[in-house]
């Protein structure tokens, strides 16, 4: 039943504004799943709204706008279908003949029952991580599919990430689904075993899109904060659809605590400004008390892996009231242990700045030079930045000026190189 016999155009369109931003993820993987076909799930779910735009104004919002839309597209996508043949061949693999009686489809998407508009729509959203993550495609059509499918981004705004034009990132996205159809890459909820091998690929691809606007590899600005929600919104998804486990808990913790510093991370000109000289009173308390709930409870279960423990060492950056005051002998044992967890150049590069902390910058630097020679961080910008701040500690300011050269000869956004330039003027002052 409609909620009114007429329905003003404009409260109906922000209806369906609102549709598309809380539900279209769920829509969209409700439809891919069940059609195995992402562009024609956009497709139908983009008509179905520009047709309620025109039903509900007549006739009402009904009681339950989003089934609506469900069954508008389903039907509109059989009539897709079967007007196509090769779309056509799929309908026995895909078992949907039977959910509109032959000869009956079209009345049937002409003149929805408003009974359907009652209807329960399975979320299918985990399906649809687990398809845009699948290990046969590349990273960055991963990121791309997941902003542009599940965070709900236009190709627009996702060509922004990767500061690519729209027609490439179009290009790009297209590759993508290609590969998921010609690969035969499977839709729905993974199973036991899946989840279990492939949920890290999944929590990755997360954390690569909030470390991207945490620190941008390229462009202006030292911090994209809108990609940082557009993650932990994809954390708290994750969370909701595996409430279970740890490691995605984890890393929602890492997220909200390491996104809670947002406030304090660039002065007025938009520099950086380093974790020791951040006003820590700019920090987001509501962001840091959701996330060292979630960090202990964590990191008590015996699933805890990698996530947990950098959510861990953020939890510790963020009970520390001054930078003095921080625990960097418990952050040095927790690098070790993620250490072990996760081997590799940038969790060795973290540990070794620890080292400074906790037992002074000449052991610091030992331990950088130590990695000196490790081929991943050759052009590993932070490296350079660590080696160079600690050169300076301990009174080598010629060395210093070199790796801070080093470290602009190295990808990174323009707001750092120019935090870079500073500190060569200083020394050289």
């Amino acid at each position: 039943m409609a909620s009114a016999d007429h329905a003003d155009s404009s409260a109906v369109a922000q209806v369906l504004h609102t549709i598309g931003v809380e539900d279209r993820g769920r829509l969209l993987a409700g439809l891919a799943t069940r059609f195995h076909d992402l562009d024609l799930a956009e497709d139908v779910l983009q008509e179905a709204m520009v047709r309620a735009l025109e039903t509900w104004t007549r006739r009402g919002v009904p009681q339950n706008p989003q089934a609506w839309l469900m069954t508008a597209a389903k039907n509109r996508a059989l009539d897709i279908i079967r007007s196509d043949a090769v779309k056509a061949r799929r309908l026995a693999a895909l078992r949907i003949e039977s959910e509109v009686d032959e000869g009956d489809h079209r009345a049937h998407s002409a003149d929805l029952d408003e009974e359907l508009s009652t209807a329960n729509i399975p979320d299918e959203r985990l399906g649809l991580f687990f398809t845009c993550s699948h290990p046969t495609l590349k990273e960055r059509e991963k990121i791309a599919l997941i902003l542009r499918f599940l965070a709900g981004l236009s190709t627009a705004e996702v060509a922004a990430v990767f500061l690519v034009d729209t027609t490439t990132m179009q290009q790009r996205i297209v590759r993508a689904k290609k590969r998921i159809t010609t690969t035969g890459i499977p839709f729905g909820r993974p199973t036991a075993d899946q989840l279990r091998e492939r949920l890290p690929g999944v929590l990755r691809v997360v954390y690569l899109i909030f470390t991207q606007g945490f620190v941008p590899t390229t462009g202006t600005t030292h911090s994209r904060t809108d990609l940082q929600q557009e993650a932990i919104t994809l954390a708290r998804l994750l969370v909701r659809l595996l409430p279970q486990e740890t490691e995605a808990r984890g890393l929602l913790s890492l997220l909200l605590l390491t996104g809670s510093r947002a406030g304090a991370r660039t002065d007025p000109a938009g520099l950086p400004v380093p974790l020791a000289e951040q006003d820590r009173g700019l920090w987001d308390s509501r962001l840091i008390a959701e996330g060292l709930s979630l960090a202990q409870t964590a990191a008590g279960e015996p699933e805890a892996g990698p996530y947990t423990v950098q959510a861990t060492i953020a939890a510790l950056h963020a009970e520390a009231v001054t930078y003095s005051e921080t625990d960097w002998n418990q952050i040095l044992v927790l690098y070790g242990i993620l250490s072990r967890l996760e081997p590799g150049p940038v969790v060795a590069l973290n540990r070794a700045v620890a080292v400074g902390k906790a037992k002074g910058p000449e052991d610091g630097l030992n331990a950088l030079e130590e990695l000196a020679a490790d081929p991943g961080l050759a052009d590993y910008r932070p490296f350079h930045i660590a080696h160079a701040l600690t050169l300076r500690e301990v009174g080598k300011p010629e060395q210093a000026e070199r790796a801070f050269r080093s470290a602009l000869d190295c990808p990174g956004n323009d707001a750092e190189s120019d935090y870079i330039e500073v500190q060569i003027r200083d020394l050289l002052a």
